[in-house]
């Protein structure tokens, strides 16, 4: 028993020092070349984006909105690609404590 409660310590140590690496990342994502990039943290809250004026076409809106939307999806692609690296390993070793759901 003592020794599952230091295997669970340990995971929650571990699981915070990720949540922690994780808080602190910031991923981009692009798209149209680079005309559009979107900035988000590592737990996919979106922090900027950026918008080069070549993009800009008042003509052509949804072109750019589409781009955004593209550069979001590929930043938080990024940010779901680093949670699984950074989360996977403690979450796999959970399944030896016989934790429901782990």
């Amino acid at each position: 028993m003592q020794q599952m409660l230091k295997q669970a310590q340990k995971m929650q140590q571990q699981i915070a020092k990720a949540q922690a690496e994780l808080a602190e990342a910031e991923l981009t994502g692009t798209a149209g070349g680079g005309l559009v990039t979107a900035t988000v943290s590592g737990s996919g809250d979106l922090k900027a984006i950026r918008i080069d004026p070549k993009a800009v076409d008042p003509e052509d809106v949804e072109t750019l909105e589409d781009l955004v939307v593209a550069a979001v999806h590929n930043a938080t692609e990024a940010a779901r690609e680093l949670t699984e690296q950074k989360m996977g390993p403690v979450a796999g070793g959970m399944g030896g404590l016989g934790l429901p759901g782990f």
